[in-house]
């Protein structure tokens, strides 16, 4: 895990499309999680390229005191990322939120995920939260999840479906302190 700056800033943003286009699977046709008519995964038609997706995503790197943008790396090669969001970006009583998590398909299965999860909620010491597609599209992120929770907290965690910002969703709650 390496928390990253500006200058490598890059290399998260390649993978963002990746990740967009893996979410989608999970929601099916319709909505945010359909390519505009430009084929960039955002709802606007005012994304036009990448790039204006890009920079969308520039707040990451320019909010260090409560935004945590982590690059995840296997044998020197980026993996994956992961954004951590404190207050403000995140509910009343949490400390701590998992914005977008996300590994590549080469790396899946071999424990690099929960490794990751594991080593970021150690970094941060406190009230987490974390949302996903509760649909059954969406059982392996589901159970990748209530596993990763499980055993960070050796079950001392709360599940529950509620309303998010971002809709619907199968949320987990956990303190570390």
């Amino acid at each position: 895990m390496k928390l990253t700056n500006k200058d490598e800033a890059y290399v998260i943003k390649n993978m963002y499309p990746l990740y967009l286009h893996d979410l989608s699977g999970h929601y099916g046709l319709g909505g945010e999680h359909t390519p505009n008519e430009h084929g960039i995964f955002e709802p606007s038609p005012d994304y036009i390229t990448l790039q204006d997706q890009y920079n969308v995503q520039n707040i990451w790197w320019e909010k260090p005191e409560c935004l945590y943008p982590f690059l995840m790396i296997v044998d020197g090669i980026p993996a994956g990322f992961a954004f951590i969001a404190t207050p403000p970006y995140c509910s009343q009583g949490t400390n701590f939120f998992v914005h977008d998590f996300f590994l590549m398909q080469p790396f899946r299965g071999v424990g690099v995920a929960e490794y990751a999860a594991s080593t970021i909620f150690g970094m941060f010491i406190g009230n987490w939260e974390l949302f996903t597609n509760p649909s059954e599209k969406n059982k392996i992120g589901q159970s990748f999840w209530r596993k990763t929770v499980d055993n960070y907290t050796k079950g001392n965690y709360r599940e529950i479906y509620g309303q998010t910002f971002d809709g619907y969703k199968l949320i987990f709650q956990f303190s570390n302190i």
